[in-house]
């Protein structure tokens, strides 16, 4: 029995597109979700010590100890850094970028940017902005309230914990940091933005030091904990760009489909071009 076998050449013409896909539920709008996201933020990082892994170890250790040797060094150094005024009035000024009323701005800025020219980047971003600030505004609060460390400026009690102070984690360093994470996350594509954001964040950081207004242990925590909060508030809240737009792509090689016509035994190869 003889089965004939057919090579089918097909030269279709076609517009490059594809059948218009089911219209998706629609997302609840970062505005909309706004207080919760800082709710659900709040029980992440503060149970994320109740989810560490033993792989943790390998960094969590070594952070640890090396805190730890800020800590007990933080006293000489502050009376060292205490000796020094000439950078005092500088170092102040500094500061004031990292305040809440700077931050609330920045983040202010890039909304209200985004709304009036249509930019969607600039809009979440100074909705994650502000989203990382009050995040870390209430984490470094609460950590303030039970560690009650004085500050370098406190007289014979400065440094220690438990003494009704207020310097650990310095509040500047955590803001700072993480509203500097999230402008750089969402602007990965611009180094000079990146390195814009992080440098702010790090002069704030040491102007806090040289100001006389902390220790190197609280402003080092601080800026962890602030790296933190703005790398969860963007991987948890980042809206990634999607086109409705797919198209077929132009090929100058066929496509390749098998042809079955069981009815009269023909079995064949189509060959296929899109132009």
């Amino acid at each position: 029995m003889i089965v004939p076998f057919v090579l089918l050449i097909r030269v279709v013409a076609v517009r490059a597109q594809t059948s218009p896909a089911p219209a998706p539920s629609p997302t609840p709008s970062l505005e909309h979700e706004f207080f919760k996201n800082i709710l659900h933020d709040q029980k992440a990082i503060w149970t994320a010590p109740f989810h560490l892994e033993r792989s943790d170890a390998k960094w969590m250790i070594p952070a640890g100890v090396g805190w730890m040797a800020l800590v007990t060094t933080d006293r000489m150094t502050g009376d060292e850094i205490g000796e020094s005024e000439r950078q005092v009035a500088l170092s102040r000024h500094i500061s004031n970028v990292g305040s809440v009323y700077s931050i609330a701005g920045v983040a202010g800025t890039f909304y209200l940017l985004g709304r009036a020219k249509k930019n969607d980047r600039a809009r979440e971003t100074g909705l994650l902005s502000a989203e990382a600030m009050i995040d870390s505004i209430i984490v470094e609060g609460g950590l303030k309230g039970i560690t009650q460390r004085a500050r370098p400026l406190d007289g014979r009690e400065r440094s220690e914990f438990f003494d009704g102070g207020s310097s650990f984690p310095s509040g500047h360093a955590t803001q700072t940091w993480a509203v500097a994470t999230v402008i750089a996350n969402e602007y990965k594509d611009r180094p000079a933005v990146q390195i814009a954001a992080y440098g702010i964040a790090t002069a704030v950081s040491v102007a806090r030091f040289t100001g006389h207004k902390h220790y190197l242990s609280d402003i080092v925590a601080g800026s962890a904990l602030g790296w933190g909060i703005g790398r969860y508030v963007y991987r948890t809240h980042h809206v990634s760009a999607t086109s409705d737009d797919q198209t077929v792509t132009k090929s100058a090689w066929p496509s390749i489909m098998p042809e079955f016509n069981r009815a009269v035994h023909q079995y064949g190869v189509a060959l296929t071009w899109n132009f």
